[in-house]
């Protein structure tokens, strides 16, 4: 659970990939630090989302404001009442009922004002969470893998919750604000027009408050700052350690764990308590000023009541005021921090909207017809995840409709990537890749999918029956069709010892599936796919020896009438592939059937009778003595 250095975050493998990161756990300070207290950009982008719901927010705001009028109209209320319908010894009765009729007025208006803003600013805010969410994650279902590839799940998961949670609380509570600022103006005006001699020394306090803010504002900020760092790094060895918890037990690493984690939340609870002292140390000021103002209030308007210089109505209505006057400075105060998580959260959620989708399709982009011959053919192809290492270097060959060819050769010759640009999930630097004839950049890329079914070496299922899973790419698939595919690759009768057969709900990952049977409804699932090309990445790889037994019968069933190239590392599960490409370095050794290559006395021939059961095995040395083809086609 340690933290990842930046030495090892800036590092690059040999492939000119990035190695992998920690889901979680480690955190970027630059995306931790609050961002300005206004950011004018990042409202704009967040009014993008509001924009849909202007009446509701007009009309919350017209309720706000009106809850502000009936807030600053009852004291005056009072006062009437107290000055005019109950003078001493001239008890005015039909004033003091007006008085009492305007009041339940004020009332009623104070409640109705108060449902609708309420109402609407809860629906707005969660309409608009909704919407970014949204937004987001159809963004991230489209991003390049090349992005995916350098990015935490556990960034990407805190953006879709927290900085979400963020936004909604900003936008609940700035509605909120407009009638915070509304009502202490017009406090302000209504004091100084009652008396403004009272008013102004009233108001004498608020000197004070500032200079507090002043002194307090830049400690606050580093606070809540300090606060949200800290909740970042816990919230990730948290989740870092419930995702390895199978790797925790297995070494024995419990105690370590916690006080890892221990630490973690030792350092969390600090700043949070931090930051919850600078938070309510403006409460008690506030309290104070209040005392003071009152106490002001009540001296001197009392003295001027006194001297027959201030009717006591106005000194009552001033004392309701001063309670009611700190109240929105409280708010606007607790409204700072909300504001700058919310800039700070909006910068982050901009971020993810504004990657770049650098795969998509082109103006002009055709359809993949579902006759199409099912050829796949590279030429010249140069890629690499970072242009300056490549991963393959000018790779040639092509496979012809039906074949099923193997591509074999030692971790990181670029097998994996070769399969990867089929699929067009990047675009080659250099040179071309053909299926059915065309260059993937000139097709569609859902057509494109729709012709190639994929089997990986690590199956994910999702949450969710066997069925949804088995035809999670063809969701029109029949039960008949989805049980005859599971038939065909010997899933079936696993599935059927299920408590509920096909309608047995797996859990996260396939969650209650040993990892041959989640590849076998993996199998299942690409047949029912129906797809033109058939790729199969290390899919036998992890499988015990008869659950691969029944897998070799089942893909000649699976690649019946269908092109197939298979990845693998083990010599013994391509013998029977039409043709074997072996692929080092990026680059193609040497290509043929398994007999014609034990015949050239190469480098597939020299591992073979070496007895090698996988191209991993390879002593280094073994597997530099060879040299590439300059073309196989």
């Amino acid at each position: 659970m340690s933290e990842i250095t930046e030495t090892e975050r800036n590092d690059v493998r040999e492939d000119g990939r990035r190695p992998p990161r920690a889901v979680v756990g480690s955190h970027r300070v630059e995306e931790e630090i609050f961002g300005k207290v206004f950011d004018s950009k990042i409202i704009r982008r967040i009014w993008a989302f509001v924009g849909p719901y202007r009446r509701q927010i007009y009309i919350s705001v017209a309720a706000v404001l009106l809850f502000t009028g009936s807030q600053i109209v009852i004291p005056l209320v009072i006062r009437h009442a107290i000055d005019n319908a109950m003078a001493p010894g001239a008890m005015d009765y039909s004033a003091l009922w007006v008085a009492l009729a305007i009041f339940a007025a004020a009332i009623l208006v104070n409640y109705g004002a108060s449902y609708v803003q309420e109402t609407f600013v809860g629906q707005v805010a969660e309409e608009v969470l909704f919407d970014i969410r949204r937004a987001m994650f159809a963004h991230l279902q489209r991003v390049s893998l090349s992005f995916m590839d350098k990015t935490e799940v556990g960034r990407l998961m805190s953006r879709l919750q927290g900085d979400v949670n963020s936004m909604q609380e900003f936008l609940e509570t700035s509605v909120l604000s407009v009638g915070d600022i509304a009502l202490l103006f017009g406090i302000v005006i209504v004091m100084l027009s009652l008396d403004f001699r009272l008013g102004l020394l009233t108001l004498s306090v608020m000197p004070i408050l500032f200079i507090v803010r002043l002194f307090w504002l830049p400690k606050a900020r580093v606070a809540f700052m300090n606060a949200h760092e800290t909740n970042s790094v816990t919230n990730g060895a948290l989740a870092e350690a419930i995702h390895g918890v199978r790797a925790v037990q297995g070494m024995h690493r419990q105690g370590v764990n916690f006080s890892l984690f221990d630490d973690k939340a030792h350092a969390n609870l600090q700043t949070h308590l931090t930051a919850a002292r600078y938070a309510q140390v403006m409460v008690p000021i506030v309290d104070t000023l209040t005392g003071m103002a009152m106490a002001i209030v009540i001296i001197v308007g009392g003295s001027m009541v006194l001297n027959h210089k201030l009717d006591v109505g106005i000194m009552v209505a001033f004392l309701f005021y001063i309670q009611r006057f700190f109240d929105p400075i409280r708010s606007l105060t607790m409204q700072y921090s909300v504001m700058q998580r919310a800039m700070a959260s909006g910068q982050r959620l901009t971020e993810v909207l504004d990657v770049p989708i650098d795969i998509k399709d082109a103006p002009d982009a055709i359809e993949l017809s579902r006759d199409m011959d099912g050829s796949v053919e590279f030429r010249d192809v140069v890629f690499g995840y970072n242009p300056k290492h490549p991963v393959l270097k000018n790779v040639s060959f092509r496979v012809n409709p039906g074949e099923t060819v193997a591509l074999i050769g030692p971790t990181g010759s670029g097998k994996s990537s070769s399969m990867a640009l089929i699929h067009r999930f990047y675009d080659v630097q250099q040179g071309q890749v053909l299926v059915g004839g065309h260059d993937v950049r000139s097709l569609t890329q859902d057509s494109l999918g729709r012709q190639i079914a994929m089997v990986l070496q690590e199956p994910f299922l999702f949450t969710g029956t066997v069925l949804e899973n088995i035809r999670y790419n063809k969701m029109e698939a029949t039960r008949e069709e989805v049980i005859e595919a599971a038939k065909a690759v010997g899933a079936h009768e696993f599935i059927m010892r299920l408590p509920d057969g096909y309608d047995a709900v797996l859990g996260e990952r396939g969650g209650g599936l040993s990892l041959g049977q989640r590849q076998l409804v993996s199998f299942a699932r690409a047949l029912v796919a129906d797809a033109k090309i058939l790729v199969l990445d290390e899919a036998t790889a992890n499988i015990d020896s008869y659950t691969e037994m029944l897998i070799q019968k089942a893909l000649v069933k699976l690649l019946e009438g269908r092109t197939g190239l298979v990845i693998a590392h083990r010599l013994a599960t391509i013998r029977e592939a039409d043709r074997i490409i072996v692929l080092q370095n990026g680059q193609l050794l040497e290509s043929g059937n398994h007999n014609q290559l034990m015949a050239n006395g190469k480098l597939y021939s020299k591992l073979y009778n070496l007895n090698y059961a996988s191209f991993d095995d390879i002593p280094e040395e073994e597997a530099s003595t060879s040299v590439p083809v300059e073309s196989q086609t």
